[in-house]
């Protein structure tokens, strides 16, 4: 039997494989092969045929950003031009919007300025659930839960707390890119470290709050910190308390390389759909205790994801009202409502709406229903 026989093998009994096992795989199996296992491990995970999407809006607390990330063209600095800060109003109109289009979700993302400390913070979300109760505020990440611990002086749990209690429902992922020290000081040098953003999302595991993982890879790093990244995540998953939620989903995406000075640094090759799609399928091997892998269509396009829902990925994510960061770099894709059920369904699946917590939701009023093949 070969190596990566034996390794499928482990993988398949929910075994976990080492980020050196992973290399291997990287390096040696072939796609069909890593793709088969990978989709034999999804129905494990999540068996049957449904795929889930959601319908949320991304807004941009501010663009201004003192983390120096490399690959980031929609930061600017305090004194910058088209600098801005969202405003109350303006945030009205974009959830008024987006309850309209049936998402009762809204991502922000932060950036870590310079002047805004915690009560900033605090104030903006509960001023938020005060006027829109029923929406689901997933918020910040680790990166500005460092920042803004190192900036009152306090620990990333209190600052966690503080932020649950003034409305926070949930982390997202943010910021991870690659949880290897080398590459971060690189690509992201005013950023949490790999320990630290592990440590942050420690705490709100230890908070029972709802957490994602993700990375951003096809740049500096190597594969063998990719798989060191994966394992870092599986592992941290482990010590999550047995009624805590942890990490609900993992979602990878390529480098968006347009315009950053990255992209301009490096001998830049695009990650091509094949790449994509073996990444995806070693994250379901890699990560045994996840249960949901999401494909990330908005930077790898329609077609890809839906091949990804094929090789281990059973989600596809939302259908980004509106979207700015990697939207600066290159990602040009979009999908409506029935737009993301058609696509699911020419895929060969059932589309199931949900919430962040992965539990399944009806199609709000209003929102247009593709006419499911069974």
């Amino acid at each position: 039997m070969k190596n990566e026989e034996i390794l499928f093998q482990r993988a398949l009994n929910l075994a976990p494989l080492t980020a050196a096992e992973g290399l291997k795989l990287f390096q040696e199996a072939s796609t069909p092969d890593l793709v088969w296992v990978a989709d034999s491990l999804r129905q494990i995970h999540k068996p049957g045929n449904v795929v889930t999407w959601m319908i949320d809006r991304n807004v941009n607390i501010t663009n201004i950003c003192i983390s120096g990330c490399t690959f980031c063209n929609f930061h600017r600095k305090i004194n910058g031009e088209g600098t801005y800060t969202t405003t109350m109003e303006e945030y009205h109109q974009k959830i008024d919007q987006m309850i309209q289009l049936g998402g009762n979700q809204l991502l922000l993302q932060g950036g870590m300025h310079p002047k805004y400390g915690l009560k900033f913070y605090t104030d903006l979300f509960s001023e938020l659930k005060i006027k829109y109760p029923e929406v689901k505020l997933h918020a910040l990440g680790p990166p500005e839960v460092v920042h803004i611990a190192r900036k009152e002086r306090i620990s990333f749990r209190e600052v966690l707390e503080k932020l649950m209690a003034s409305g926070l429902d949930s982390l997202p992922g943010a910021g991870a890119e690659i949880l290897c020290d080398r590459v971060r000081k690189e690509i992201s040098p005013g950023k949490a470290s790999a320990n630290d953003w592990l440590e942050v999302m420690k705490e709100a595991h230890q908070l029972r709050m709802l957490t994602s993982a993700t990375m951003m890879f096809g740049h500096i790093e190597t594969p063998l910190e990719r798989m060191e990244h994966l394992v870092k995540l599986r592992d941290l998953q482990a010590l999550k308390p047995d009624d805590s939620p942890g990490f609900k989903a993992f979602i990878p995406w390529p480098f968006m390389s347009e315009g950053t000075l990255l992209g301009k640094s490096l001998e830049f090759k695009s990650i091509l759909p094949i790449d994509y799609i073996r990444m995806i399928a070693l994250s379901r091997i890699m990560l045994n205790n996840f249960e949901n892998i999401q494909a990330s269509w908005l930077t790898v396009g329609k077609e890809t994801g839906q091949l990804a829902l094929h090789a281990g990925a059973n989600d596809l994510g939302s259908i980004m009202i509106e979207e700015n960061v990697v939207s600066a770099a290159g990602a040009s894709f979009s999908m409506d409502a029935w737009q993301m059920q058609k696509c699911i369904n020419d895929a060969g699946f059932i589309p199931q709406l949900r919430n962040q917590a992965y539990e399944f939701i009806n199609l709000p009023e209003g929102v247009r229903k593709y006419a499911v093949a069974q």
